[in-house]
């Protein structure tokens, strides 16, 4: 089960802030979605000024940002192995979108020489308490370049895409590693919640990606190494997206229906959200 064309232009919500109404556009091109409209660059730091956006806080009241923080530190030692498994000699990591920091805290913990970027000040404070320095922008890294990159649900939160592209390949050192993770939108359980489905959080989510889409989007100075699940999402996704369709948190069904997610998966391989190695090679 997934979304199929027909489904779109498909009418959502900005259920964290404002609750403006928005479409999600079918681009045939990438075969990705794109949020209309989409705010300015100016104007999407507003939809972005809430406490209970967890990856900008360190918060942990309430079951959804208790059960986020601890599927964070699990995650934390799963994407170091991953770098590992990918670039065992990467002498520098740069984070795009490092939240408070919590990703380089621990790398750097591993003695390894990292970086990172984060537009959002408040983040960016939490993450200097830590004793991480984060840039604002990936234009303050100019003539660097970087072994490994990562984006951790970041991509998708990016204006200006294809330019954004273009300056992170320009980041990736010769034989360096990017690594992706984005909702997939093919999902099981994107399918089943339908407008309701927190992933899609627009407008903060810019534009909405499948497994086709990121075989687009890229030069070809870049080749794809591996898709790799991540199993978690589903049922966080789930969760939030049953408080988007009926207003409470219901745990129980969430699971149900993040766990049919992974189960439909396992054939499909259109898990709720994926991550996409890529390697730069000239």
């Amino acid at each position: 089960m997934k979304l199929q064309k027909k489904n779109f232009p498909l009418s959502v919500k900005d259920y964290l802030v404002t609750h403006e109404e928005f479409t999600l556009i079918f681009n045939s091109e990438k075969e990705m979605l794109l949020t209309d409209p989409q705010p300015t660059t100016n104007q999407l730091y507003k939809y972005y000024e809430s406490d209970d956006y967890i990856s900008h806080t360190d918060s942990k009241k309430g079951i959804t940002s208790f059960l986020y923080q601890i599927i964070k530190k699990i995650a934390l030692q799963n994407k170091l192995n991953l770098i590992i498994s990918l670039k065992k000699d990467a002498s520098n990591a740069l984070d795009i979108g490092a939240g408070t920091g919590d990703f380089l805290k621990y790398i750097k913990s591993k003695n390894r020489s990292v970086f990172g970027v984060e537009p959002n000040k408040k983040a960016r404070e939490l993450a200097f308490k830590k004793g991480i320095n984060l840039e604002e922008s990936i234009a303050n890294l100019k003539g660097k370049t970087f072994d490994v990159i990562t984006l951790w649900h970041v991509l998708e939160h990016l204006p200006n895409l294809e330019i954004t592209i273009q300056k992170i390949e320009e980041l990736l050192s010769t034989n360096g590693v990017l690594i992706i993770a984005v909702p997939n939108f093919n999902s099981f359980d994107a399918a089943y919640y339908k407008n309701y489905w927190a992933a899609f959080d627009a407008p903060r989510h810019l534009w909405h990606f499948s497994r086709n889409t990121m075989n687009k989007l890229f030069s070809d100075k870049l080749v794809l190494q591996q898709t790799k699940p991540m199993i978690f999402d589903s049922f966080y996704v789930s969760l939030l997206s049953e408080k988007n369709k009926t207003g409470t948190q219901n745990l129980i069904k969430a699971f149900f229906i993040g766990l049919l997610s992974n189960i439909s998966a396992l054939k499909s391989k259109e898990y709720s959200s994926l991550i996409y190695c890529y390697k730069k090679l000239k």
